[in-house]
């Protein structure tokens, strides 16, 4: 596709878009939550009734009725009303930027409601659809293209698919940190959309994939939602960038693991073509030699358990630097676990991602692929997860290093939104508390985070409680259970009295030995601040 001669078509589009109001809410309005929830799930038959009795009511369709016929669900429109609905743009110009074809079939299947009045009609080439989003910039929407999937195809996807935003995009957006940045890189870029939320605190991004179908769309994206401070490069994996370093790297690789024999489709979008979790280990193998000094690498991620080997454990070897790499210095590491399937199910999961029905014989066959895979190679279970790496600042000598693994089955269930500005605050805390010593940290005054509560349960007539738990309400909504000491200790961190006072008077007030009252309750201190449930004092306060 040539961008100089698509740009202003591209342009065009935006516009009659925009005209049109196609929007999240908009599409929502037409055919009601339960609908939208439908779509969700890829059935679009309650969509297809509710546009259908909004087409008994209307003289003239609404732009957005034969939008969303279209783009959305997939299906055939009469090719005036696409022209209605694109003035600008028309069905040529849509047609030149490869959106849609000519269609002489007729729309519906047996179990949809068929929309076809018998008039020339067009049929999508892609799915072109709102997305609305917030982060800590604010709310935002882009148009996002991407290639069409089983429900508007009625067969499995194709190898060279370029996947639209899924489940694991809107993952692993929330948990980007949104720290201003001169430059980030989205590795295995797809139709773009990591990119586009890079752009948003990145002065400037470079976003590569392997596939040429991958970065058309991804710069139609783009520029279809006006946005300029992407390039895009075409290769694989860190080869695009070789000598080039990063202050931010976001990478949701392809990571599925999939049998390396014949007849196990290698789709780009989700398959690496490595054995196992190797592209996981390659992307962050390279992340150290193209992190600028402090910069930070997210990804998504899946990890093999072999036999009785703890996948964690191998996760750490990852780390390690190779002999000719700079920094000499280990990544630090975040590793969250979020779950983790048998191969059996996860087998299930990615034959049916790729459009493979579970009752047809294709499905049998795959599945036995599978299970052949993980057992000639000792896997017992898969996990998945989110990595954040940091490359230790330049002038981080004698530092303690990060490293925290950890599992979270409901790491996201909380306030998604805000992710990213969480995991922000708890590398700024946890900085902040590693380079204090002892005495210094007991000098200071903390304060308890604004979404923190604290719950007690009581017997009925007693005065103390049996049981007590500090929740947080943002962040991944943790819960901390307190014995007394520490529940006084953040009952009273109000940024007024330092820490060794406050333990001072507890320890008083429960007859205890201060010394061993302050043993005690500092390393809880400093957990609490790696999770944002202490705060430190703000930078300049002397606190």
């Amino acid at each position: 596709m040539n961008r100089e001669v698509t740009a202003p078509l591209i342009d065009l589009l935006r516009a009659d878009l925009f005209a049109a109001n196609f929007s999240v809410t908009a599409l929502t309005g037409l055919w009601g939550i339960e609908a939208d929830a439908a779509l969700h799930r890829n059935q679009r038959v309650p969509a297809l009734r509710a546009l259908a009795r909004l087409r008994a009511t209307l003289n003239v369709p609404e732009p957005n009725v034969a939008l969303a016929q279209l783009f959305v669900l997939g299906l055939p429109v009469d090719r005036a009303e696409i022209d209605a609905a694109l003035p600008s743009l028309g069905v040529d110009g849509a047609e030149r930027l490869g959106l849609l074809t000519a269609h002489d079939g007729h729309g519906g299947t047996v179990d949809e409601p068929t929309l076809d009045d018998g008039a020339p009609q067009v049929k999508p080439v892609v799915d072109l659809r709102p997305y609305s989003f917030v982060d800590a910039h604010g709310a935002g929407s882009w148009w996002i293209a991407s290639d069409l999937g089983e429900l508007a195809l009625g067969h499995p996807l194709a190898e060279n698919h370029v996947l639209g935003v899924g489940g694991a995009s809107l993952t692993l957006s929330a948990l980007l940190i949104p720290a201003p940045v001169d430059s980030a890189l989205d590795l295995g870029t797809g139709c773009g959309i990591q990119a586009l939320h890079a752009s948003r605190h990145a002065r400037r991004v470079v976003a590569t994939d392997i596939s040429e179908r991958a970065l058309e769309l991804a710069a139609l994206n783009a520029r279809l939602n006006g946005i300029d401070n992407i390039e895009f490069r075409l290769g694989s994996l860190f080869d695009p960038v070789a000598g080039e370093r990063f202050d931010h790297i976001i990478s949701n690789p392809p990571f599925v693991i999939t049998p390396r024999v014949e007849g196990v489709p290698n789709y780009e979008y989700r398959d690496g073509g490595m054995v196992g979790d190797a592209l996981v280990e390659a992307v962050v193998r390279g992340a150290a030699e193209h992190l600028t000094p402090g910069g930070v690498a997210q990804l998504l991620g899946n990890w093999e358990y072999h036999a009785e080997a703890e996948a964690l454990d191998r996760l750490v070897d990852w780390l390690e630097p190779a002999p000719t790499t700079d920094p000499a210095a280990p990544l630090d590491a975040w590793i969250i676990e979020r779950e983790v399937q048998l191969p059996t199910g996860y087998a299930e999961t990615w034959i049916r991602d790729g459009g493979t029905r579970p009752d047809t014989p294709d499905f049998d066959r795959l599945y036995a692929a599978w299970l052949d895979d993980f057992e000639a190679r000792g896997v017992r279970q898969v996990g998945f997860g989110y990595m954040l790496l940091r490359r230790p600042a330049a002038d981080a000598h004698g530092r303690t290093r990060l490293l925290r693994l950890e599992r979270l089955p409901e790491a996201l269930g909380h306030n998604a939104a805000g992710i990213g500005s969480h995991l922000e605050e708890c590398l700024a805390a946890h900085d902040w508390q590693a380079g204090l010593d002892d005495d210094t940290l007991l000098r200071s005054t903390l304060t308890v985070g604004s979404d923190v509560t604290e719950e007690r349960h009581f017997w009925p007539g007693q005065e103390d409680p049996t049981l007590m738990t500090l929740h947080q309400g943002g962040g991944f909504g943790r819960s901390v259970p307190l014995d007394t000491a520490q529940a006084a200790l953040v009952g009273a961190c109000d940024g007024e009295l330092p820490v060794g006072v406050i333990i001072g008077a507890i320890a008083q007030l429960l007859d205890a030995d201060a010394e061993d009252l302050r043993a005690e309750l500092l390393p809880r201190v400093r957990a609490l601040l790696d999770d944002a449930f202490l705060e430190p004092p703000a930078p300049g306060s002397g606190a």
